[in-house]
């Protein structure tokens, strides 16, 4: 949103005083170089108001900056300590402009120098408790979370110690342990990094870093060599949304940031995918500004683009690449025939249709004649429906606890279709009622679950916010596959078993607002990445989530039990 409130009245503070206080910060003790709130000392997400400079907790602390905001008339606008995004409470939204010195630009630049300096913004944590509590803050969105995920205390009693990621520690004498393979997940633990929240931008950090833990699919595009336009140039991203959508390239910024996440980043800090968003904003202009977004869109259409673009890609001669960790070796091309029969996307395969793509088989029947109608469609993810006996007029203590597998039922049962919707039948040669049905007539490597937790209802969009349980192991979608087709003939029932890789979740009340975090597993090892935050957390964490969009990975057969 442009603000109409940037001006001197509202913005007082300069790079000048940002100095000043940095160096304040960087006078006092150990405990306390980092921003705090002047009220309550919260370490947490704070905010700098831009007419006094005084540094106050978010809405999910304490409210001490809304409080601030509410008290005084032109105290209004306010720079995040941690991401820089400029969030106005006068309007209630983020500002994507500047003042005409380009004052937010100066303060933006001068807050990132104390990065160096400053305490990670990626950190890990290691559990000593199966107890969890924490919160998400936001200034964008009223109400606090439910539940904290995680405790940021580093005390022992608090059930979680905080250790950030990549800082470098002084040479200390240490016992050999002969446990390599648990040295083998700590090192590789410290590699893992978060991603700055631009202002909003929740909802694809949460995607990015469930793809990234997707290794079929983050593994292409970290072999993938940089890409080159027509013009025989590199593709290097600028901030201008005039250029032609042509040359925005998602491809070539997604692999940039997925190479990055795969390597750490620099070891310090939380990665920006700026470049990736800039290019996101000309390809997709609803996604523009600093609204939120919901993921599941931002999901489908990246991944849409990313089909697209890589089937017009021509890598150079003897250079091909695949998506199977950890080396990279010479994949087969599906031609077009091949394509048709297996169900695949028209055109050529990519990466995006080889992991995520899958078959469905329609069948609608005449309640009349009986005649049938079957029909095949691809699908990148399934949209799951929750169904209304678990959320209509239910008591909250006598609520029913649905399962993934009740809304995999609900998406699969036979339907009679409304009179709006009568199907013409060739046999009857007239519109007839008649029943449809859904079967999964070929699974894809990885299962994306979409959970429809918004609806219209009286003109709102609402969130169905109720706790779907789902396993985190052994997620056998046999019962949903078509089992006479020539795809599920010839495999067998061990590969309809899948096993969960990464879910993200949504915070919050309304599809408009609210906080979005993922939950993926690494080396073995359960993260919670919420934005520039990693932690470490056990599968219970996981489980008692409340999933909007699950990632479940195929079992490989060889090493079932």
């Amino acid at each position: 949103m442009e603000c109409p409130h940037l001006n001197e009245e509202f913005v007082k503070i300069n790079r000048d005083f940002v100095r000043k206080t940095k160096i304040e910060i960087s006078a006092a003790t150990s405990s306390s170089k980092t921003w705090r709130c002047l009220e309550c000392a919260s370490m947490k997400e704070n905010w700098m108001c831009l007419n006094c400079g005084t540094v106050l907790c978010g809405r999910y602390e304490n409210c001490h900056a809304l409080k601030h905001s509410s008290s005084r008339s032109d105290h209004k606008i306010c720079i995040s300590t941690i991401n820089y995004s400029v969030f106005c409470y006068k309007c209630d939204d983020f500002i994507v402009n500047d003042t005409k010195e380009m004052r937010l630009d100066a303060l933006r630049q001068e807050l990132s120098s104390k990065d160096d300096d400053s305490a990670s913004e990626t950190s890990t944590t290691t559990s000593s408790s199966s107890s969890t509590s924490s919160g998400v803050d936001d200034p964008a969105s009223g109400g606090k979370y439910q539940q904290e995920l995680i405790s940021t205390s580093s005390s022992s009693d608090s059930g979680w110690e905080e250790m950030p990621l990549g800082r470098k520690l002084r040479p200390r004498k240490r016992t050999i342990s002969s446990d390599s393979s648990e040295n083998a997940k700590r090192k590789s633990l410290r590699k893992v990094v978060g991603l700055r929240n631009l202002g909003n931008t929740c909802f694809m950090n949460s995607v990015l870093q469930s793809l990234s833990n997707i290794h079929e699919f983050s593994c292409y595009f970290s072999a993938l060599p940089a890409i080159e336009t027509a013009k025989q140039k590199r593709f290097y991203h600028s901030r201008s949304l005039k250029e032609n959508v042509d040359d925005a390239n998602v491809v070539e910024e997604l692999r940039k940031v997925l190479l990055n996440l795969s390597q750490g980043g620099d070891g310090s800090k939380a990665i920006s995918p700026e470049c990736l968003f800039l290019v996101i904003w000309k390809v997709v202009p609803q996604f523009r500004g600093h609204r939120q977004h919901d993921a599941h869109e931002f999901l489908r259409y990246m991944l849409d683009r990313l089909h697209t673009e890589l089937q017009q890609i021509t890598l150079p001669d003897g250079v091909v690449v695949t998506g199977k960790p950890p080396t990279v070796v010479k994949c087969h091309t599906i031609t077009a025939t091949e394509s048709s029969s297996t169900g695949i996307f028209k055109g050529r395969s990519s990466i995006v249709t080889s992991v995520f793509g899958g078959t469905l088989q329609s069948e609608v029947r005449c309640l009349i004649c009986g005649m049938e109608s079957k029909k095949h469609d691809p699908f990148l993810d399934l949209s799951l429906d929750i169904p209304e006996k678990f959320y209509k007029e239910c008591d909250e203590d006598n609520q029913p606890v649905c399962n993934i597998s009740d809304c995999l039922s609900s998406f699969t049962e036979i339907e009679e279709l409304a009179e709006t919707e009568l199907y013409y039948c060739s046999s009857c040669k007239c519109k007839q009622k008649s029943t449809k049905r859904f079967w999964i007539r070929r699974l894809p490597n990885v299962l994306c679950l979409h959970i429809k937790r918004f609806r219209w209802s009286n003109f709102f969009r609402t969130k169905i916010d109720l706790r779907i349980s789902f396993p985190i192991n052994s997620l056998d979608m046999s019962q949903f596959v078509l089992n006479n087709g020539p795809e599920t003939r010839r495999s067998n029932s061990s590969n309809n078993v899948y096993d969960l890789a990464a879910v993200i979740v949504h915070h919050g009340n309304g599809s408009s607002c609210g906080h979005y975090t993922s939950f993926a597993i690494n080396n073995g090892t359960w993260l919670h990445f919420n934005d520039h935050t990693v932690k470490e957390v056990p599968p219970s964490a996981v489980a008692d989530c409340k999933p909007y969009i699950l990632f479940y990975i195929r079992r490989d057969p060889s090493k079932n039990s």
